[in-house]
């Protein structure tokens, strides 16, 4: 009886054997139910072999194959890929591979039985060049795309859709309102047409609704099926099938979605590739940008990575000839200008809770012009903190290194770290002083300062707390939109990917507050942020304007900003990682551990530190391996974290002194401590 080696959800650098019946048709990328212990699982088969190094008396049977399409070739070595690169459990790596009911409930759809202990009725997908496919799902006429291109967008199309069925890496350097989407979908039409499947990559759910739309009114007739967290478990089952059957021509989704099976891949499209949302930051840390880079690279397709601030690593990789860059130097729009910036004193004398006189009037004057505006800061609540006047008592989280954030409409205090909240005090805790001062600007605060000053005006505020409920965020685009809407107030939320063409005026405030930050990654991000909330103005006929309140007018980001010159920003920061030896100059790995006991952090990272200076002193790796440190949040939820990095100016140095270092911690005694390695991590948090 031959053999299956299932990769199950669970946290185990292994594979599992169990006899494979002949009478279910288990071959590689069969999803199957199968008993661990006393546990029931499903999980995906790799390999079907004909041996196994486990006692056969031990071996147990598969029990039911899932009645879905099989998982690919090129998926199963993506998984891989995941697995080894990524330094994580391969089980968990191939639960990202299949829909969400497989993995955790069994297949529940339409009333049909969770199981069947039969032969498999799931459809055979594979890698099978585009020309073999039906056409499904395309329209007779074709496909139809009535935008007006420009001669940049032109030539860029041609360079994407230029060299069919070879890896090609672009990066698509446009300025916000370049018509980039444009560009995508232009592309996308031609690859369909030929028969081919395009997979469309966005950083959050937010931008799916409103480009779906676009999508769909530029490729009618086309079949489209979306993939992210937000749908339901049978939603995203249906979409996975539709793909991995060949029916859906295009699909658009979040992270999650570059592990989809796509028998006809012709395309690969990541919006906003900066983003650091593409990262996961939890269970299976991938990079969904650099596998789907890897997913195009094995599939020989195009992709284009396409941002109107590129990611360092993404602009070196252009630099060095290594990536394509495309440009998009102006908007879309003939009509449109990029905005004005200019800069306003971030503690003026004659402020209105923070909002200067410069800011004030500007809104005052969009409004009586019947404009719409944004004033966008970076926190959400009243207050990121409550501070007694008399002592300096602050509120502190009781189970993290943090401040809570006071809150209004409930009013309270919450950590935004671990949800933690309690009632606001009446007075001190301390001293019993009553003059307890909210400091600092969030957006409630804002909100309520802004409906007191302008009381005429229709006033949204948008963020975590306020687009809660399903559908609260597209009501705020389709009032914007009608003009329902005067003045936004709002997070990162509202800085990339929307288009109010009747929004003419961007206010900005707590930019500086990333400038203190230790995170390398901090200015450049902060650039990334502000260029990209500023787009949101002027994007249409009507001109727009960008008024950012700092104490650091002078800053390089900020001239740049001003310049809308983001190249030269982008020669500087990597100017200034090169001496650092900081990635993309490096590449680094983190290892972040965390137990109810300080003692127990420090004691696991000394052994393991010394464990990894063993490794490189006895093979000579050319690694460099930093002290134990706390974590920037040293403790969040109750957990006490420390941290090791290291990194090698040689990826493949870093790769092979991994899974040693892995194995080396992992038959640490005394386990006490949760700990996982984050390689190429979004940042030091």
């Amino acid at each position: 009886m031959p053999i299956a080696r299932v990769a199950l959800p669970v946290a185990a650098d292994t594979t599992f054997d169990y006899w494979a019946p002949e009478g279910l048709g288990i071959a590689s990328g069969s999803v199957v139910r199968v008993r661990l212990g006393p546990r029931k699982l499903s999980g995906v088969v790799l390999d079907v072999v004909g041996d196994t190094e486990v006692a056969r008396e031990k071996l147990q049977t598969i029990d039911a194959v899932l009645p879905i399409a099989l998982v690919p070739r090129d998926v199963l070595d993506m998984v891989r890929f995941v697995a080894d690169y990524y330094q994580e459990p391969i089980g968990m790596a191939a639960a990202l591979a299949v829909p969400p009911l497989v993995v955790r409930r069994g297949v529940r759809r339409k009333g049909a039985a969770a199981l069947r202990p039969m032969v498999q009725e799931a459809v055979v997908v594979d890698v099978v060049p585009i020309a073999s496919v039906e056409h499904a799902g395309i329209p007779p006429a074709g496909i139809s795309n009535a935008v007006v291109l420009n001669a940049e967008q032109v030539n860029a199309i041609a360079a994407i859709t230029g060299t069919p069925g070879g890896f090609a890496p672009s990066v698509l350097f446009g300025v916000t309102g370049s018509g980039k989407t444009d560009v995508y979908l232009a592309a996308a039409a031609s690859m369909i047409r030929a028969g081919g499947q395009v997979l469309f990559l966005v950083p959050e759910i937010n931008l799916t609704p409103q480009l779906e739309h676009r999508v769909r009114a530029a490729l009618p007739g086309v079949a489209i099926v979306l993939l992210h967290s937000g749908l339901s478990n049978g939603e995203r089952f249906d979409h996975w099938q539709a793909a991995a059957s060949g029916e859906a021509r295009l699909v658009v989704g979040t992270r999650l979605a570059v592990f989809v099976p796509l028998p006809a891949l012709a395309l690969i499209v990541v919006d906003e590739e900066h983003d650091s949302s593409y990262k996961q930051q939890e269970n299976v840390r991938y990079h969904a940008r650099d596998v789907a880079v890897w997913r195009a690279h094995r599939r020989s397709v195009p992709i284009v990575l396409g941002s109107a601030t590129p990611s360092l690593e993404s602009w070196l990789h252009a630099r060095e000839g290594r990536y394509h860059r495309l440009n998009l130097t102006r908007r879309a729009d003939p009509r449109a200008q990029m905005p004005q910036l200019r800069f306003a004193d971030n503690r003026p004398a004659r402020a209105l809770e923070g909002i200067g006189e410069a800011l004030r009037a500007a809104l005052a004057l969009r409004l009586a012009r019947g404009e719409q505006s944004l004033v966008f800061v970076n926190r959400r609540g009243f207050s990121p903190s409550l501070l007694c006047a008399s002592c300096g008592w602050e509120a502190e989280c009781p189970r993290c290194s943090a401040r809570l954030t006071v809150h209004r409409d409930p009013a309270a205090m919450r950590c935004h770290h671990c949800g933690h909240g309690q009632p606001l005090p009446a007075a001190c805790p301390t001293c019993g002083n009553v003059d307890l001062l909210p400091m600092g600007y969030g957006t409630q605060r804002l909100e309520r300062v802004l409906a007191d000053a302008f009381p005429a005006a229709r006033i949204a505020r948008i963020d975590r707390d306020s687009t809660r409920a399903k559908g609260a965020f597209a009501a705020m685009r389709d009032a914007m939109a009608a003009n329902e809407l005067d003045i936004l107030i709002g997070t990162q939320m509202l800085a990339k990917g929307h288009d109010f063409p009747r929004l003419t005026l961007v206010g900005v405030l707590g930019a500086d507050n990333a400038l203190y930050s230790a995170d390398f990654r901090a200015t450049e991000r902060l650039a990334a942020l502000l260029m990209q909330v500023a787009g949101r103005a002027g994007r249409a006929g009507l001109a727009g304007e960008v008024i950012i309140q700092t104490d650091f007018a002078e800053h390089p980001v900020y001239a740049a900003i001003q310049a809308h010159d983001y190249e030269r920003l982008a020669e500087g920061l990597l100017e200034e990682r090169k001496l650092a030896l900081l990635p993309p100059y490096a590449h680094v790995a983190l290892l972040a551990a965390e137990a109810h006991h300080r003692g127990d952090v420090d004691e696991f990272l000394r052994a393991a530190h010394a464990a990894g200076m063993t490794l490189t002193q006895r093979k000579g790796a050319e690694v460099d391996i930093f002290s134990p440190v706390k974590a920037l949040l040293a403790r969040r939820a109750g957990f006490e974290r420390g941290q090791i990095v290291v990194q090698s100016i040689r990826r493949a140095a870093l790769q092979q002194f991994l899974p040693a270092w892995r194995a080396a911690i992992d038959s640490q005694p005394g386990r006490r401590v949760r700990w996982a390695l984050d390689v190429d991590p979004a940042g030091f948090a």
